[in-house]
């Protein structure tokens, strides 16, 4: 594990001091030495890691407001003729998709629109969309959404390579045959979608969410245009903002991180920490448009690397039962995930609590006592962002009942993103953390 020494602030980028190895002495000045001794506790110590072998997968990345028409110039260098663009009826009424379709036929393109997906998309609508992709015959996958219509696009790209159906891939590296180029376009500040290896769908019959992750699934080029945040509704940019608040979280914890996942989770935990609630209030401003939009970009290159925790598995099981925003149900599940995670190893939150603006002063040692206290006020300082953004204070008021936990705590045993939660989660852990959030 990497711990931190302290998380400072340069302009709008966070720096990061790894911690060093080796005990303190009595002769260390530390502003923590004098709460060591009121409470009797001394200072948390990390055991040397060696250096482990990290990859980091990231697609061709553009970044910036009025950067839109950059998709078409993607597409034509991916030899794109005849591009499916995967879209939903919410941007086709805000007019991207159109605009975007111009630019690409402006580049020589003659692209088919297919838009029939849903929030959390479902298995029967991505074969829906495959059998559209082979009418049309269509030789690159283009989308300008949110994380549905992204996880749609590349459900679809995944079929178009392998065939079957989409519930046959559900966990790691399952697909077997090269898949179609994927440009994506997001349109939420949130999922992480338009750089991640996971594919997220609703299994029908079981009324579940499935993961499909894989090397093949990070999309050839992302294109983050921050201006297209400014249609979303405001449920919407709450949802995709805890969203990417969670992504930062638990890959920051995940057993699966390194220093380059450590980096980017935690300027995502800063930008929205900083920016969301500003968004809220003001939604035409383009300052805090691009912060958000920088936000879910860098959670996502954090979480498609680290993996996810406990929190995610949780939630896609609800999300599957309720077909309920995934963002909404992640902020009523992340406080009760961090203080289940950090009770054994309260140390590895104390850089995410300064990330979110932790009040007390963190020097270079922090002593087992503050570093609880600072795990703690993470978990209530999520709670109050959700409590801004009007997200529902537990479960229950969602429609999960007493009666659903055994099958939830169930189906999240076999979620793929609970193996890298930090700390060992058994059923009855599962149940127990789903009832403390009703």
């Amino acid at each position: 594990m990497v711990l931190v020494d302290s998380v400072t602030r340069a302009g709008q980028s966070l720096v990061v001091c790894r911690r060093q190895d080796g005990p303190a002495t009595e002769d260390d000045a530390s502003p923590l030495r004098p709460r060591d001794a009121a409470t009797g506790r001394g200072h948390v110590q990390s055991g040397h890691e060696p250096p482990r072998l990290a990859k980091f997968h990231v697609p061709e990345i553009v970044f910036g407001s009025g950067s839109l028409s950059e998709a078409a110039h993607a597409a034509a260098r991916l030899g794109a003729r005849r591009p499916l663009l995967v879209t939903d009826d919410g941007l086709l009424a805000a007019g991207w998709p159109q605009q975007l379709g111009r630019h690409l036929q402006d580049a020589g393109m003659r692209p088919s629109v297919w838009s029939g997906v849903t929030p959390n998309p479902k298995d029967h609508e991505i074969a829906a969309g495959h059998e559209h992709y082979r009418a049309e015959r269509c030789d690159v996958l283009v989308a300008v959404g949110g994380g549905s219509v992204i996880d749609a696009a590349k459900g679809i790209a995944l079929l178009a390579g392998n065939g079957g159906v989409i519930t046959d891939f559900e966990g790691v590296d399952r697909m077997v045959n090269p898949i179609p180029p994927m440009v994506m376009v997001p349109a939420t500040s949130g999922t992480g979608a338009d750089v991640s290896q996971f594919c997220i769908v609703t299994d029908t019959l079981r009324n579940t969410k499935i993961t499909i992750l894989g090397r093949a699934l990070v999309p050839d080029v992302s294109v983050v245009d921050p201006q297209l945040l400014t249609t979303m509704p405001d449920w919407l940019n709450a949802a995709t903002g805890l969203d990417a608040l969670t992504h930062g979280i638990e890959a920051y914890v995940s057993r699966a991180h390194n220093p380059l996942t450590d980096h980017h989770a935690l300027q995502a935990i800063s930008l929205v920490g900083g920016h969301l609630e500003r968004t809220m209030d003001h939604p035409l401003e383009q300052e805090s448009r691009v912060f958000m939009a920088q936000a879910a970009l860098e959670a996502g290159l954090a979480f498609t690397n680290a993996i996810l925790g406990a929190a995610h598995a949780m939630s896609h099981q609800v999300g599957g039962l309720l077909d309920l925003p995934h963002g909404v149900i992640n902020g009523i599940l992340l406080p009760h995930v961090v203080r289940f995670n950090a009770e054994p190893d309260p140390a590895r939150f104390v850089p995410i609590a300064q990330a979110l603006g932790f009040p007390d002063a963190i020097g270079g040692h922090w002593s087992q006592a503050l570093a609880e206290d600072a795990s703690e006020w993470a978990a209530v300082e999520v709670r109050r962002l959700a409590d801004e953004l009007g997200v529902p204070k537990g479960l229950a008021e969602i429609g999960v009942t007493e009666a659903d936990v055994e099958k939830l705590a169930t189906m999240t045993m076999a979620d793929a993103c609970l193996s890298t939660n930090p700390r060992e989660a058994t059923r009855d852990d599962i149940e127990a953390l789903f009832r403390q959030a009703l």
